[in-house]
C-alpha cells in the first residue's frame, strides 16, 4: 500500500495501521513537506526502514497495490489517473472532486479493469448517516441537507454531502412546494442544487464535520445527523475496509455505505 498525505490529518492514523498491520505492508508513503525522513520516524514511532518521497511518482516506482490517498483537491484527480496507469487500484478520502471528475475516473478504471473506491467519509457510523437517509428517501419526497464544517475548509460543499446529494436524487425525486426560481429576494439563500436537493453550507470555528438530511411532512419531520468529533480515528477502519474490497472490484464505486449494504 502507498500513502499519499502520509503526515496529514487522516493519512498519519492510515500509515501507522499500515506499519503495526500484519495483514498489509506499507510501501510508499508521500508528504512533501517532509521528504526524505523515515516515515516511522515522521510519526513519533520507531524507525520503519521505508523514506517519505515529495511525489507519488516517485512513491509508486516500488511495486505497489493500492493507493490510499488523503491529499488535497487540486491534486488528487492526477494521483488517480497516474495510479490507474501504472496498474495500481486506489482508495480515495480526498475531497473535492466534482461528477465530472468522476466519470473520467470510472472510465479510465474500467479500460485499465481495475477498482477505485472513493468516499468522502470513511466513517462507519457517516456510512450509516447516508444509507439511512436514501431509506427515507424511498418514502418521504421530500428534503434539504446541512453540510457543517470548520471555518477553513476550502470546498463547498463537503465530499460526503455532495454524494449523498447525488445519491438522493438517484432514489427519488425531492418535491419542493415552491419552485427556487420562484424565490423572492436572493435565491442563492435556498442553497446549492445538487441532484435535486438543496444543501446548505456553514463554515465556522469549532465545528470538525457533520451533515444532516431533513425530511419534512406535514406536522413532522426526521432529521438523520452524523457529527465527528476532532479525531481522525473514525475514518481509519472504513479506509482499511476500503483497501481489502477494492483489489476485487472493476470501476468506480462510490461511498463507503456501497461496499457495506451492497
Amino acid at each position: 500500500m502507498c500513502v499519499a498525505g502520509a503526515t496529514g490529518w487522516t493519512g498519519s492514523l492510515v500509515a501507522r495501521q499500515l506499519i503495526a498491520s500484519s495483514e498489509f505492508e506499507l510501501t510508499g508513503a508521500v508528504a512533501r513537506t517532509q521528504a526524505g525522513q523515515d516515515i516511522g520516524l515522521a510519526l513519533g514511532l520507531p524507525e520503519v526502514g521505508l523514506k517519505i518521497v515529495a511525489t507519488l511518482d516517485e512513491a509508486i516506482q516500488t511495486p505497489t497495490d493500492v493507493l490510499i490517498d488523503y491529499t488535497k483537491p487540486g491534486v488528487v484527480k492526477g494521483h488517480i489517473l497516474a495510479a490507474l496507469d501504472k496498474g495500481i487500484r486506489v482508495v480515495v478520502g480526498t475531497s473535492g472532486l466534482a461528477t465530472a471528475d468522476y466519470a473520467e475516473i470510472e472510465q479510465k478504471a474500467l479500460a485499465q479493469q481495475l477498482g477505485v473506491i472513493a468516499a468522502g467519509n470513511f466513517s462507519i457510523t457517516a456510512a450509516l448517516a447516508k444509507h439511512f437517509a436514501l431509506i427515507a428517501a424511498r418514502y418521504l419526497p421530500s428534503w434539504e441537507l446541512l453540510d457543517y464544517a470548520s471555518a477553513g475548509k476550502v470546498d463547498a460543499p463537503s465530499g460526503t454531502v455532495r454524494e449523498l446529494a447525488e445519491e438522493l436524487g438517484n432514489v427519488a425525486k425531492n418535491q419542493l412546494a415552491r419552485p427556487i426560481e420562484e424565490t423572492l429576494g436572493l435565491k442563492e439563500a435556498r442553497g446549492a442544487t445538487i441532484g435535486g436537493s438543496q444543501v446548505h453550507s456553514v463554515r465556522l470555528p469549532s465545528y470538525v464535520i457533520a451533515f444532516e438530511t431533513i425530511f419534512g411532512l406535514p406536522n413532522e419531520r426526521l432529521t438523520i445527523r452524523h457529527d465527528a468529533g476532532s479525531g481522525a480515528d473514525p475514518y481509519v477502519s472504513g479506509t482499511l475496509l476500503a483497501t481489502r474490497r477494492v483489489m476485487q472490484l472493476t470501476g468506480l464505486v462510490r461511498g463507503l455505505d456501497r461496499i457495506m449494504f451492497e
